[in-house]
């Protein structure tokens, strides 16, 4: 009996041989391609410097524990110190119709809090693993330069996304910040321009943090897209069933990983976002008077960002749950596409080739590193396998094998066991147009 087990954590170089190189590439000629490769290394290394600063300069990512403090200082005084100060020196007897003090206040709260939970969740994982281990963009956790130049563009990609979202929204706090300066004066020009000021950067340092963290799971899915498209087109280029054995385990276990890492900070997010806009919706719908773009701004530039983030975490799941699960689809069809071509029912009875064996051998000598905690949502372990057995089996029967290993085993995000995908956005859906249409009741209960 031999043991099939997968490749799961990085490895010094020096003890990285031809044999631990991803199946993937296999039929690659990569005599042609080593400058081509140093210079995609140069361009993945530069992106993810910038990416990298970006982080640090958030607090994503911090070093030690001093910058750690730095940052939590920084972050409490920026964004929570200075808007609740500008909000209460704000304050004053004809200010009533131009802002809703409480529901500002309320607004502050929970932009700090959800800004608090991006922090949280994520510093603790790159501080733990490291970016590239946690984007698994690291050559020596199964990934090979043949996509380095999709990470380059995911990356860049992920970066427009966040700019696409933040300015705009920006643009709309500054706009709300300049009509409410216009209707009230807080004593001197100056002292209403520095309130402006205080309140514009904390909030859009506030908005940056929340916004980059779901960006930064929106990256992470969309570079297993990458490689989920990749297994697509392996079905075309392969024949052995052990290899794309191997890459599925490979992938599924990838997305545990990252279902694993973000599961709490998924589950507070939903939580922090549909508290604020409940308690918030309640405090605007019992307020008597008119409802303006002065005094209700606020409400809608924060309900923006905030619904901007879930929608982003939740294309970013159901993408990729979508594409795991389309796997089966295709597997299917190459195995009947197989089985319908196959004219010579002899050769279906054939041993297996060498190339199976080898790849067997393979597998056996890759054995799996159990050090992190979050194997605690490992989807598998260890299989024992017969060569023998193996060698005997049939072509069709190893197919047929496979096919249904994809359908008990789809793979996707989940959170806690549920998986994210149309049906989950169905039920999600449901739930918060029912707490909608309950805070609305109340209103009209009420008035």
């Amino acid at each position: 009996m031999t043991n099939l087990q997968i490749l799961t954590e990085e490895k010094p170089a020096e003890s990285i041989n031809e044999n631990q190189i991803p199946l993937l590439t296999s039929n690659s000629n990569h005599e042609n391609e080593d400058e081509a490769n140093n210079k995609t290394d140069t361009e993945v290394d530069k992106t993810l410097a910038r990416l990298e600063l970006f982080l640090n300069i958030l607090g994503f990512n911090p070093r030690s524990v001093l910058y750690s403090v730095i940052c939590w200082t920084v972050f409490f005084a920026l964004g929570v110190a200075v808007p609740l100060t500008a909000l209460w020196m704000c304050d004053c007897s004809e200010c009533e119709k131009y802002e809703l003090r409480g529901c500002e206040m309320v607004i502050v709260a929970f932009q700090a809090s959800l800004a608090a939970v991006s922090l949280l969740c994520l510093s603790h994982c790159m501080r733990k693993y490291g970016l590239r281990r946690f984007l698994f963009v690291d050559r020596y956790t199964g990934d090979v330069a043949c996509f380095h130049r999709d990470y380059v563009n995911q990356i860049s990609g992920s970066l427009r996304l966040f700019i696409l979202w933040v300015f705009p929204c920006f643009l709309l706090k500054t706009a709300r910040e300049i009509s409410r300066i216009s209707y009230i004066q807080h004593g001197s020009w100056g002292f209403s321009i520095m309130i402006f000021i205080a309140l514009i950067v904390s909030w859009t340092y506030v908005s940056a943090i929340s916004l980059s963290a779901c960006i930064l799971f929106h990256l992470v899915c969309n570079l297993q897209v990458v490689h989920f498209d990749d297994y697509g087109k392996l079905l075309e280029r392969e024949s052995d069933v052990l290899v794309f054995l191997e890459e599925h385990m490979r992938l599924r276990y990838h997305l545990s990983k990252i279902s694993h890492r973000f599961r709490i900070y998924l589950l507070l997010e939903f939580l922090v976002v549909t508290v604020s806009q409940v308690l918030t919706l309640l405090q605007v719908t019992g307020y008597r008077d008119r409802i303006t773009i002065v005094n209700g701004g606020d409400f809608a530039v924060s309900t923006l960002v905030q619904v901007v983030g879930i929608i982003i975490c939740l294309h970013a799941a159901t993408r990729i749950s979508h594409r795991a699960q389309g796997v089966v689809s295709l597997a299917s069809r190459w195995h009947a596409i197989a089985t319908c071509t196959s004219s010579d029912t002899s050769q279906m009875r054939s041993s297996a080739s060498a190339g199976s064996l080898e790849v067997a051998n393979h597998l056996n000598s890759i054995q799996i590193d159990y050090s992190e905690s979050d194997l605690e949502s490992l989807d598998f372990g260890g299989m024992a396998i017969n060569t023998q057995l193996v060698s005997c089996m049939s072509s069709h029967h190893k197919r047929q094998a496979f096919v249904m290993y994809l359908q008990s085993n789809p793979g996707g995000i989940t959170i806690f066991g549920w998986t994210v995908d149309r049906s989950l956005l169905n039920t999600i859906f449901f739930l918060e147009l029912s707490l909608v249409t309950f805070v609305l009741g109340q209103a009209l209960i009420t008035s």
